[in-house]
This record gives C-alpha cells, structure tokens and sequence, in this order.
C-alpha cells in the first residue's frame, strides 16, 4: 500500500503550481461538488465527496473509490485537481464518488485494517461490503442525473475495498476493478510473505497510518518515522530484535504493530483478514490489475483473480498484468523500472486501451473492447500476450534441477550438498543500495552483489541456444539441512544477460549491462512455517526436511544467449526481518537468540532440490 501523501505525489509528479491550479480549474468548469455523511445500516454514517457533471443532457454512470487516505481536500469549494482513474473519465462524464472508510478522516466509526467480511450477518452487522451496498443505495436515491448503473475502482487498499465491495453486491454495482488489492496480509501481500515480514515497508507504513484518529478530522500529519539516516541497512541492523521498535522509536502508540507483534502465526486475526474465501458468486464484471514488478501487492492482484475464477465460474472475470511497479499503471508511462527497460508506453496505452473502454462498455454501453482472459505483458520480448486463461493452458511444467559445482539443468543431479553460512549480524543485502524504505527498483535490480558472497548459493544454465518463455506460478522444492532450529530461504529466479549486453542509453546509474544479473522473481519462506504457517515447526539439526514453497507468477522470455540463475539464501536484509535461526516467537527474540548458523542445500536423485517452471512452446 502507497501512504496517502506519497500517493498523492506520485500521481502529481513533476506538476507545478500553475499546472495544478489550471487542472482544478478545468474539473470547477464541468463537475459541481457536493459533499454528505452518507447513513449506513448501524447508524454510523461515511464522509463522501460527490462531483457531478454539468452536462445535464444525457445521464451518467457513478465511479466509486473508497479510501483510508483521505478525499481531500475538504470544503465544497476546494476542488480535486482530477477526477477518475485517467483524464479519458473526467472527459467523457462520470458520477465521481469519494469516500473516507470507516473511521478514517471525516467518517465516522471505528477503522479496522482490512476489515473483515461477514459472511453471516444480523441487520446492523457491517463489513466493507456493507458499506458499499448502503453507499450505493444512498446515492441511488438522492443524486439526480444518473443512469443506475455504477463502478468501483482503487489500488491497493483501496483495491481492497474494491474487492470486498463486489461481495454479495448491489445490483446497480455492474463492472469493478481491483488494482493491486490487499487479499492476505500474512501470506503474500505487503508486511509478510510466507510469514516473512518486510520490515521497512511494515514499520515505514505503520508508523504513520497507524497513529489513532479518535474523532472525525480534516488534519493530516500521519508521516511515516524519521530515520534521520539515509542508510536503511543498518538503521534497520542497529535497530536489534523486533521488540526493540517499541522502545527506540513507536513507542507503544501504534496499535497495529502492537497487535502484529502479538500474532506471529497465520491465527485467527490474519485468518479473518482473508478475503480470498469470500469472493464468490461474484456478480459485476471484474478486471483485475496488477504489476510484474509490484513489490507490494503482486501477490493480491493474483490470487484476487485466481480466487474469483474459481468460485464465479459463470462469470465476467479478466486479469490484467503489465510491467508496472506498485500502481504504476495509473501514472507515467510505464517505459522502465530501474534498469529494466520496457520500449513502450505500457501505462499510456493501458489507461486508453484497456480501463478506459472497460467501464465505458459496461456502464455506458459504448464498443465492446473485446479484452481477453488475461492480458499480459512479456517481459524480455517486452510484448503484449492474450490468452484465454491464466496460466496459459498450453503452458508445460519444466524442472530445472541443482547441479554440482553451481549448475543448473533438467537432468538428475549427483547426490551431495552445497553448505553456506547464514549470520544474522551480517545478512545479505536485499539491493545494492539501501534507502530506508522498500525500494520498488529491488523487483529488477542487479543480484550480482549477492552472487559474489559466500553466503549464497548461485545455480545457472549455460547460455539458452534459444528463446525460453515461462509464465505463471513457480514451485520450489528444497531438501535442505540446518545447524539452527529454524531458518528462511530466500530463492531468486534471474535473468542473466550475456557479456557483451549493451549499456543503457541514457545510462544515468552508470551501470554495466554486460552480464546483468537481473531479478525476475524474489521471495522468502520462514522454515518454520513448512508444514503449516498455524502451527510451525523446529528444525532438527542436521536432519534433512524438505521445504516446498510457491513463488508468484512470470512472464518472462529468457532470450538466446541469457542464461537462467538461480540464487539461494538466508538472510534479505532489510527487506526481510533477520530470523534468530532458533525456533521462537521472533517478534519477542532477544539478542542472545540470533546466533550464525550452516544451512545445507542437498541435491540428488533421493534429494532433488530445485525449481519448476511453467514453460510455452517454442
């Protein structure tokens, strides 16, 4: 999730005084603006920002975006500088709808982080989808000049409230898009993966939208702490155990971090928060969207359609992956990230092509755009791909096993073992330069920082002959052997270019692409959590335990003379919190629980530790 005011400057990137000032202008000249506490069922009513169009010739569909960050600014006569997902919706006329969720800014209740949904419910019972409904409902019956048919859209958490709201939804709710949504907060989606936490982002995010809000209010201030460094690595080392954070710095005051540090297992409060059991029989078109190289809710974009898919058969239900970093697609134009260059305008086209037609179609009936199942945009070819399911049906699993002496290939690999160290005090780094906050650019950045330390393990192809494309999920399967009692396993997929790659051109960074170790997918395991993230489990030392885990979706052609990498470790420092490598409550360790330990990796034909891919034909 993207704090409010950083949003906010990302979406206005680059724009100055007088531009933002002739952006208002245009949306005062079209759109009056109304502003209500709209009732829900339970009495609490939501603080909501209505523009309606001028234009009173014909009718116009409603465009919702629920918000914990605020539909500022607030007063009648302070205008958005725009309106809508793109400029292609303030154009053609919309209701637009926003709304500060409960208990946030001027809304009225109590905020519950990704609240969760009540299947069974009495009368006065709410939950997102609730809200939703009622808010629908309300606006149905009391804003003139709508033709009854409404949308809703958002990133991130507001996608979260874009999913939950198609839950059992209103039937004027006709066509939804979820965009990077929150779906499960300990498994996947931002703070943790595989019951990993990502410190910087969890801490940098809680620590100023966790502050309490205890009444209605206009005033911002919720920045996130000053780490009065720039140096996120070892502000993040010096900070110590997990418990230290209270101490040093939140000082008790943030009451969600408090309740994270109580909750170490996949229990019932991350359970709850769960949305994916609930997105059934799901009734408005739903396109999902999402980025390749969204380091925070790739996860959620995902498994929002995966889930969806399942349990709405009958229904209108399409992803959308491009090569965009968190929301991405809703700004610039999607030609780079860091080194990866795309050689297109990805995000541009996207807001004309795809969303903008999207709603048009299903709210105001205009053409059809005839989008596919899933379209996906190919990272390494750098095209787009339509396919009328996700993964690819013609998609073939292909296991790349570990080789002796660093290789990587179909074959059977001998029996043996590859050891390294794994020392908390000195884990390796997640990317070659470390702000203190998660940087987006990690998704692609350059891995041969890590392949040269002897704490991690590098398995790789000779050069391909020819184009290998792979799609979809990924399996990993590691045998692996531990002194400690608990250990995370880090396991990279990389692309790496050949020797004579030419440099980036402009090549700002200075970085040389020959022999690039690009990183096409990343993500950790907590051993512990191997057999059931509920109920985790020690390592006995030296005993040999498999450990299977599923990294996110590609879709990436490894090119003629590339080779593929795999990278295997311990520590991902600091995107990863450091694992004592003693089975314990990590968020309550002490210093004397972190120790160095040896991790094995064991390969074989009784231990084949490896990698399966979802392969294209050629």
């Amino acid at each position: 999730m993207i704090h409010a005011i950083l949003l906010q400057i990302l979406l206005t990137h680059g724009q100055t005084p007088d531009e933002a000032k002739a952006l208002r202008d245009q949306v005062k000249a079209n759109y009056t603006k109304h502003e209500f506490l709209i009732p829900m069922r339970d009495g609490k009513k939501l603080f909501t920002s209505v523009f309606v169009p001028k234009d009173d010739s014909t009718t116009h569909p409603i465009l919702l975006n629920r918000t914990p960050y605020s539909v500022g600014p607030y007063g009648i006569d302070n205008f958005r500088d725009r309106l809508g997902p793109s400029p292609f919706f303030q154009k053609s006329g919309y209701i637009f709808v926003y709304q500060d969720v409960r208990g946030r800014w001027m809304s009225e209740g109590e905020f519950v982080n990704v609240r969760p949904h009540k299947a069974i419910k009495g009368p006065v019972d709410v939950d997102e989808s609730t809200d939703t409904y009622d808010t629908l409902e309300w606006l149905l019956k009391n804003i003139k000049g709508h033709n009854g048919r409404a949308g809703q859209s958002g990133i991130s958490y507001p996608g979260f409230y874009t999913a939950a709201g198609m839950i059992n939804a209103h039937p004027a709710l006709k066509a939804c898009s979820p965009q990077a949504p929150v779906i499960d907060w300990f498994i996947g989606d931002d703070f943790h993966h595989n019951g990993c936490l990502f410190l910087p982002h969890a801490f940098n995010f809680m620590s100023g939208f966790g502050k309490e809000r205890p009444l209605p209010t206009r005033l911002g201030g919720r920045l996130s702490h000053e780490h009065q460094t720039p140096d996120g690595y070892q502000f993040f080392l010096d900070l110590g155990p997990l418990a230290n954070a209270n101490r040093k710095f939140l000082e008790g005051k943030i009451s969600f971090w408090n309740e994270m540090m109580k909750h170490g297992t996949y229990d019932e409060l991350w359970q709850g928060m769960n949305l994916r059991p609930h997105l059934k029989n799901i009734q408005p078109a739903v396109m999902t969207v999402g980025g390749w190289l969204d380091a925070e809710n790739l996860f959620g974009a995902l498994e929002c359609y995966r889930s969806v898919e399942k349990q709405s058969p009958k229904g209108n239900n399409i992803l959308v992956m491009g090569p965009w970093d968190h929301g991405g697609w809703s700004r610039g134009t999607g030609e780079l990230l860091g080194n990866a260059r795309f050689h297109q305008k990805s995000s541009e086209w996207y807001r004309e092509k795809v969303e903008f037609p999207f709603f048009e179609f299903h709210l105001k009936d205009k053409p059809d755009p005839k989008l596919p199942e899933a379209l996906v945009f190919e990272t390494g070819t750098n095209q787009w791909r339509r396919f009328d399911a996700w993964p690819p049906r013609n998609s073939l699993p292909v296991r790349l096993q570990f080789q002796e002496k660093g290789g990587l290939d179909k074959k059977d690999s001998s029996p043996g073992a590859d050891a390294f160290p794994s020392d908390p005090a000195k884990p390796v780094p997640y990317f070659e330069r470390t702000t203190t906050r998660m940087d987006y650019d990690y998704m692609a950045a350059d891995q041969r920082h890590a392949s040269r330390r002897p704490d991690v393990l590098v398995y790789q192809t000779p050069p391909l002959e020819n184009d290998l494309t792979v799609m979809g999920p990924m399996t990993v399967d590691l045998w692996v052997s531990t002194t400690g009692t608990d250990a995370d396993w880090v396991v990279k997929l990389i692309d790496v270019f050949p020797a004579d790659y030419p440099d980036l051109e402009p090549n700002p960074s200075g970085v040389r692409m020959g022999n690039y170790q690009m990183l096409i997918r990343g993500e950790p395991f907590r051993g512990k959590f191997r057999n059931s993230f509920s109920k985790p489990e020690p390592f006995t030392p030296g005993e040999v335990t498999r450990v299977t885990f599923t990294l996110p979706d590609v879709c990436h052609a490894f090119r003629p003379g590339h080779r593929i990498m795999v990278q295997v470790h311990s520590t991902w420092f600091p995107l990863v919190d450091r694992n004592p490598q003693k089975f314990c409550d990590i968020y309550s360790a002490k210093e004397e629980d972190f120790s160095l330990q040896t991790h094995k990796v064991h390969r074989g034909k009784e231990t084949p530790s490896g990698i399966t891919l979802r392969k294209m034909p050629n």
